[in-house]
């Protein structure tokens, strides 16, 4: 069976895209920073479709935890053919009122932190000369949003990287791709106002708010020998926003 890595796999997005992926078939070993139990009931959905899971405690910012993760990975499940960088956060406020430590936040772990995750499994597939990266980012990194400077910059700064990493690594049979959501049914989005909601639908063509299961099948269809010949694309999937 093939094997993939979903990072930020304890609910919303990664979670989805673990399901639809053992759906699929896929061997998964999925990541969390804080929520064990949440990522271990992740994990026992996969399993219960009737494929090996593991949990692992990562923390992306960390180069080495990275490798040591992704040399277990390949240990008890064999090597990875696919890996879903999924891992995030935000720190939502004014850019001028903005601590340091808030500003700095999305830049490592969204940024520096997709950058460790598919370093450490690209030298591991360029070594057997295939493998599917797809990076999930945001249409915020590509229109920006007032209040997320920080997460648009670290969003947008991982489509530059998809883009150039696909050529980089398409001549050693590593496809490299990205997703873009647009406002999806999640943690983040339940807490927005109404009235905020009411826009956002206005501005929706499909009249709607995304799932994460919306995420998952072109997350899915990307890693998998359907998309061989797709590298370098952005796909959004935001149910044709308008902004």
């Amino acid at each position: 069976m093939p094997v993939a890595l979903v990072t930020g796999a304890s609910r919303g997005i990664g979670a989805a895209c673990a399901q639809r992926l053992a759906a699929d078939g896929w061997e998964l070993a999925l990541t969390y920073a804080t929520d064990r139990d949440a990522c271990e009931q992740t994990a026992a959905t996969v399993r219960a479709a009737g494929v090996r899971a593991l949990a692992l405690q990562l923390d992306t910012r960390d180069p080495l935890a990275v490798d040591a993760v992704v040399d277990r990975i390949e240990q008890e499940l064999g090597p990875l053919d696919a890996v879903v960088v999924n891992a995030g956060t935000t720190r939502d406020g004014l850019a001028i009122r903005m601590s340091t430590e808030d500003w700095q936040a999305p830049i490592q772990v969204n940024l520096e932190g997709t950058a460790n995750t598919i370093r450490s499994s690209a030298v591991r597939m360029q070594a057997r000369g295939a493998g599917s990266i797809i990076a999930v980012t945001s249409i915020v990194g590509e229109h920006g949003n007032a209040g997320q400077t920080n997460y648009a910059a670290s969003k947008a700064g991982i489509m530059g990287m998809v883009r150039s990493l696909a050529k980089e690594l398409g001549p050693d049979g590593i496809r490299v791709n990205a997703v873009a959501p647009g406002f999806i049914r999640t943690r983040l989005t339940d807490v927005l106002p109404e009235d905020h909601v009411a826009g956002l639908l206005s501005a929706t063509a499909l009249g709607r708010l995304g799932e994460p299961d919306d995420v998952a099948g072109p997350v899915a269809f990307l890693a998998s020998p359907a998309s061989r010949f797709i590298t370098g694309v952005l796909v959004s999937v935001d149910g044709g926003l308008s902004l």
